[in-house]
């Protein structure tokens, strides 16, 4: 699964990861955020038969450049880029 071996990456990278209970929105509230900001492109019941990968690719450019407040006003390419 995508959870195997975390705790090797946790301690090469010293950081800790966060498991979030199933059902539970209000412990994953940027993840939450993002899911609507991706609604904004594809709205529910958008047919994905339509959905290209060069669309998915242009909507997480956008999203990776737009500023958000959670990274004090930082866009996710310019944090991560500063934390590598």
């Amino acid at each position: 699964t995508e959870f195997h071996g975390y705790a090797q990456l946790e301690k090469h990278h010293n950081c800790l990861f966060y498991f979030a209970n199933p059902y539970h929105s209000w412990e994953r509230g940027t993840n939450e955020n993002t899911n609507g900001l991706i609604r904004q492109y594809l709205p529910k019941r958008t047919s994905m038969s339509h959905v290209t990968q060069k669309l998915c690719n242009e909507i997480a450019h956008k999203l990776n450049t737009r500023p958000r407040k959670r990274l004090g006003y930082r866009t996710p390419l310019e944090y991560i880029h500063a934390h590598l």
